[in-house]
Formats: C-alpha cells, structure tokens, sequence
C-alpha cells in the first residue's frame, strides 16, 4: 500500500471469507484509477474468486496481473460479459465513462462496482437509474474513505450505539496530495474527471448522509477555484461546500490538492461529528506530530474522553455484505438509493459551484 499516493492507495485487511473459493466469481474491467487495487483486496479478501481482468492497455494490465497473479487476462470486455460465471464486475474507468461501463455490465446481467465518483452527469445519474430498474442489478460504489478506513467504520458503530446521540453536523475535511506528475492527461480534464466537488468531493458527502441518517439532501452553496495550478487551467485544486439534509443536519466539507511534501501520507482527511450528547473526531491517516499510525478515533461525551487506535481491530465488512447482497438480493452493504444520493449531491454540488478564481485558460 503507497501511503503517500492517494491514488494508489489500497488498503489490504484480514481476510474475512463469506463465500467458499468459486461460489462467487467477478471481473476487473478498466484499470484507469489505482482504486481498482483496493476494491479487488477488498473483495478477495472477503472470498470472492477474481477470474478475469480487461484492459486495453498491456502495461495497465500486466501491473494488474503482478498483484493478482492467479487472475486470468480477458481478450475483451465482451468474453468477461458473456460469462455466465462471472456475478459482478469491479471498474474503475475514466470518471466521465464509468457510467457507460456500468449500463453495459448490468444490461448483461450482472452487477456493477465503481471506484467513486460513480458518474459525472445527472443525465448519466438518470440512465443508471433507469437501468437498476429495469434489469434489476446493483450500480455500487467504492467510497473508500468511509468503507475501507476502519477509524470510518468504528465511529459508524459508535453513533449506532447511541454514543454521542443524535447526530446534527458532519465536518470533513480531505485533503489530497496531488502528485501530478504521476496523474493521466484525462485527470485534468473537467469534462472527463468531473471536478473536484463531484470527485473527492463525493466521499464527504457519502459520509454526511451515512453518519447523519440523511435520505435527502440540498447544496446551500458550493465554491472551487484553482488558486496555485496555472498549468492545468481545468483542474479544481480547491473546493468547499455546504449541505443541509432533509432531517436537520448540516454538512460542511472542504477539499484541496495543497498537501504538503512533508507529510508523511497523502492526506490528512479528517471528520468531526457533532451529536446532541457529544462528539467524534476522526484522524483518519496520521495524527500530526504524534504517530504515523492511521485509524485515530477521539470521542468526547458524558462519560468523558477517549482516543482509540483502531488499526487492525475493525476490518472492512463491507465487501462481504456486498457478496452476500448480490447472492441473495438484499442491501445491507448499502443500499441504492444511498450510493445513487451521494452521486446526486456530488453532481449538483458541482453544478453550482460558484469560481473563487480567475479563469486560467
């Protein structure tokens, strides 16, 4: 795992089978963004027989096949869609085009695993949903910092428990290191990444409507700008936004590609949760200036203060749940109208986006 490349990062935890070797098989089809590594661990660890990767590009492909030695290399995305074997298909494809993948992995019967953000347009939210009704198939989404962060996961059982009470705001924080040199063309290309409200942004939103119990939500105002990158004019290197939902809670959340050289990970996403009886500050990658160790969860309520270090101690329960809800239909993992909001808000979040800077073009 590169903990100083967000784009590379991915996770690996215990593995957690809920499915015996074969009894569920998926694919990896498009291999653009190095989430694809987190998703496919994630999975793999949690039982499910990788059989087939595609790509178009060879060295995408062959990296792939060092990492996943026993998976088999598809001649097209076609021969990885008409087997029959096959049960879901993780992507993680150009922003703009996830969408297009996923009508066609779930028009040929299966289910369908994107890295976030699961699509760039309302008019791609409004196929995909058209879609899931009309095959009946998952359209699901790899919102990694909140599914495969274990800190994200304790602080989910600890408001569960009734620990800091009723939830009322949601503040996160996710910065980004940028590493451009080591980004595609197509990642600094509005039309193709989305920007960074629908991008990054859309991880702090998924968390707003999870932790704060949100069905619906509305984007009170939205900002990006590009402040320090005059050589990728198109490229959003800031962005805030704020959200109320449906039940009272409000969201705050910035994110930015402004993390400094010196630290030690990534980023220093973090997420403060306000409840009515307490609440909950997460550290997700590093506690600044006092451990490197990712997975810090500081919780303040009645009983007092605590700081739990969670690494290794939670796992990800996710990508098994995910499995057993493509067996048996059901959606514990999460359910599609969850994934389908996040995406919405993302969007419109984007759409209306008011420019704090000068056009750089």
């Amino acid at each position: 795992m590169n903990k100083s490349d967000g784009m590379n990062y991915a996770p690996k935890g215990k593995p957690a089978p809920v499915v015996k070797p074969g009894e569920f098989s998926f694919a990896a089809i498009a291999l653009d963004h190095g989430h694809i590594y987190g998703m496919c661990n994630g999975l793999t660890e949690a039982g499910a027989t990788l059989k087939w990767v595609y790509d178009p590009d060879p060295m995408k492909v062959e990296k792939f096949c060092e990492a996943f030695p026993e998976v088999r290399v598809a001649s097209s995305e076609e021969e990885i869609l008409q087997d029959e074997e096959v049960k879901l298909v993780a992507g993680a494809a150009v922003t703009s085009l996830r969408c297009a993948l996923g009508l066609r992995v779930m028009k040929a019967g299966k289910d369908y695993f994107t890295d976030k953000a699961p699509l760039t347009t309302l008019e791609q939210l409004a196929m995909a949903k058209e879609m899931v009704k009309t095959t009946g198939m998952k359209y699901m989404v790899y919102y990694s910092e909140r599914l495969h962060v274990e800190s994200a996961i304790y602080a989910g059982y600890l408001i569960e428990e009734g620990a800091i009470g009723r939830v009322i705001q949601v503040l996160g924080l996710g910065p980004h290191r940028l590493n451009a040199a080591s980004r595609p063309d197509w990642f600094f290309e509005k039309e193709n990444y989305g920007g960074i409200l629908c991008d990054i942004g859309s991880h702090q939103i998924e968390q707003f409507l999870y932790y704060g119990g949100v069905k619906e939500g509305e984007v009170v105002r939205s900002q990006v700008g590009n402040y320090n990158h005059p050589n990728y004019p198109e490229l959003d290197d800031f962005g805030d936004c704020n959200i109320v939902g449906d039940n009272g809670t409000t969201n705050y959340f910035r994110v930015d590609w402004f993390t400094p050289d010196g630290l030690s990970t990534w980023g220093d996403g973090r997420t403060i949760i306000l409840g009515t009886e307490g609440y909950i500050e997460l550290r997700k990658y590093v506690n600044v200036g006092t451990s490197t160790e990712p997975n810090h969860v500081f919780l303040v309520n009645g009983q007092g203060e605590q700081h739990y270090e969670v690494s290794g101690k939670v796992g990800y329960p996710f990508f098994g749940q995910l499995i057993l809800d493509c067996i048996y239909r059901t959606e514990n993992a999460m359910t599609q109208e969850h994934a389908f909001k996040a995406a919405e808000l993302s969007v419109k979040a984007q759409l209306l986006a008011v420019e704090l800077t000068e056009k750089r073009v």
